[in-house]
């Protein structure tokens, strides 16, 4: 449709880099630069932990209310991740465990919160924070657990390996619980929040152009597009809850193999 002289059309917006960097609302051009990301994920944060203090202040035999929520994420956290894969000993890791899975949860969250709209997940920094005090917590737990040299001989050469496996296997070794691990955690969280955000920006950005400059069948499309966006949604708070647990979950499996006196 031809364009009145000095109009413009609204067009169609791609998701770009630029959606995962907004401008700064605070502090600009200095090492505490805040946008609306971080202002959400400080926010957030502070939410949780009032959540979990207030729930747990007063703690009675029976719970009732925000107590009953708050024992409900933790028992899930301890039965179907602590225990699950570190037997009795994933009692000591679950005040991590638990602050980990909420974290990313809630942070992912953000995803779908009006005005914020993409996850605080979904750029580098927190997912290589999060990897690096994950890569911490096993490496201290394991010299704790077997001391220096145990756990070091056990993770790269363990019983039984023949001689002349062992160089390559120990610098794979070496790779791997140096490298890999928390390189992973960081990639499989960041993408896939990434993902998920460039999605719901594509279908929502399209169901906006294609229902105001479309026309007859392209505005169907729109209402296509914005039924796949409300879905997609849904989806993406599902995803979010699954990235926590897979973190959180392969958090204590690397525990359970630094630890473990098989190993």
């Amino acid at each position: 449709m031809p364009l009145a002289a000095g109009e413009e059309s609204s067009g169609f917006h791609a998701p770009s880099l630029a959606e995962f960097f907004p401008e700064a609302v605070l502090f600009e051009g200095t090492i505490f630069e805040l946008n609306r990301i971080r202002i959400a994920m400080v926010l957030i944060t502070v939410v949780v932990a009032v959540f979990f203090a207030v729930a747990m202040r007063r703690g009675s035999l029976v719970p009732r209310g925000v107590q009953n929520v708050a024992e409900a994420g933790i028992d899930f956290v301890r039965n179907q991740i602590a225990l699950e894969f570190l037997g009795k000993r994933g009692n000591a890791y679950l005040p991590y465990l638990v602050t980990l899975f909420f974290l990313i949860f809630t942070i992912n969250a953000l995803a779908i919160i009006p005005g914020v709209n993409i996850a605080g997940t979904s750029t580098i920094g927190l997912p290589f924070l999060l990897a690096v005090i994950t890569w911490a917590c096993y490496h201290v737990a394991g010299i704790r657990e077997l001391g220096f040299g145990g756990y070091f001989r056990g993770q790269l050469a363990p019983p039984g390996m023949p001689a002349f496996i062992l160089p390559l296997y120990g610098l794979i070794e070496l790779l791997q619980i140096l490298v890999l691990r928390p390189f992973s955690l960081m990639v499989r969280l960041m993408a896939n929040m990434m993902a998920g955000h460039i999605m719901l920006v594509l279908f929502f950005s399209g169901a906006s152009y294609l229902l105001l400059d479309g026309e007859g069948f392209l505005r169907l499309a729109g209402v296509g597009s914005a039924v796949m966006g409300l879905g997609f949604t849904f989806f993406e708070l599902f995803v979010a809850f699954l990235q926590a647990y897979i973190f959180t979950l392969l958090t204590a499996v690397y525990l359970d193999m630094a630890t473990s006196h098989e190993h």
